[in-house]
């Protein structure tokens, strides 16, 4: 095992396809000479070339459009978005072209494209710079969308993304690109689809995907320290959801709270509390929590923030409502 960034996670597992398959490329703005917004993609151009890693015009929509008649006709693009707030752009690509080729060329024509790229809060960017797309994106029939929360969860789902042969999103953090952890030095795919359970526990199971899982772990801690033991099952991909993950650990621990960053209408949490009072209810010993961003567009000074985000105060009361409620 070796300690890499997210961000060298993410590279490593472009550029290991790249040498694999020469049909991969990458394209996006500032990819290239610049080596990304985020430098993600350090040192790709040097080792690639310019037919192969490609800046394009701020001009999402198109650059979507060319991925898309590209992965048509046997490539293999990578699209890096600078933030998920700018493919918003792009979305009639992603949504009505990519996501529904396949069916509608009467399984003639796949796009296997990887669009990735930050995505939720990160500082004060304030209300069209901080928002959460997964559940957005999940509504989707056609598009796989995939949140990772740790380096090596970031390099094996960016792998198996980019040798899927459907259009797949990689939602990534801003937050998070400096994150450090393990990384094999060997080569490692993980399934699109899969949850982890990152922390053990017995009495509450905690759902919850992306940098958010912070949160999550260390609430965990805080609770131990009560008595409380917590399970932390991290989604990775939201779409397609691993709900057998999630419904098997409530048989276990008979209570759940749902944690997530985005907001609570038509959320990944409420489509997971509607999936575990449908197939886990005779197990559920409290109602569904959930946490959630407030329900109001992001603010952009720091005490509105602090109050319109998911904290560890919410999450403990949450989890103890769940815990003292029969």
């Amino acid at each position: 095992m070796k300690t890499i960034q997210f961000r060298e996670a993410l590279g490593e597992a472009m550029s290991e396809e790249m040498r694999r398959d020469k049909n991969v490329f990458l394209m996006g703005e500032e990819v290239a000479e610049y080596n990304g917004a985020y430098k993600v993609s350090q040192g790709m151009l040097d080792e690639f070339g310019p037919d192969r890693i490609i800046d394009t015009p701020i001009a999402e929509l198109g650059f979507a459009g060319i991925a898309v008649g590209a992965s048509m006709n046997g490539l293999r693009p990578i699209v890096e978005f600078m933030t998920w707030n700018f493919a918003i752009l792009a979305a009639d690509q992603i949504i009505n072209s990519a996501a529904k080729m396949l069916q509608m060329s009467g399984g003639q024509f796949n796009c296997p494209i990887v669009f990735r790229g930050g995505n939720g809060t990160a500082g004060q960017l304030a209300a069209t710079h901080s928002q959460a797309f997964e559940s957005f994106y999940a509504n989707v029939p056609g598009l796989k969308v995939c949140t990772p929360s740790n380096p090596y969860d970031a390099k094996g789902l960016m792998k198996s993304a980019i040798r899927d042969d459907n259009p797949v999103l990689i939602l990534e953090s801003e937050k998070m690109y400096g994150d450090k952890g393990e990384v094999p030095e060997t080569e490692y795919l993980i399934p699109i689809g899969k949850a982890d359970i990152k922390r053990k526990g017995k009495d509450v199971t905690i759902v919850t995907f992306g940098k958010i899982i912070k949160l999550a772990q260390e609430t965990a801690e805080i609770l131990a320290k009560e008595g409380i033991d917590c399970e932390i099952i991290d989604l990775r991909t939201i779409r397609p959801l691993d709900y057998a993950t999630v419904v098997e650990s409530v048989k276990r621990t008979g209570r759940c709270v749902v944690l997530e960053e985005s907001h609570p209408l038509g959320s990944i949490s409420s489509e997971i509390a509607y999936h575990l009072q449908r197939y886990a209810f005779d197990y559920l010993d409290a109602p569904v929590q959930r946490v959630t961003q407030s329900d109001t567009p992001f603010p952009f000074a720091k005490p509105l923030m602090a109050e319109a985000l998911p904290n560890v105060k919410r999450l403990v009361n949450a989890i103890k409502d769940t815990m003292y409620v029969s």
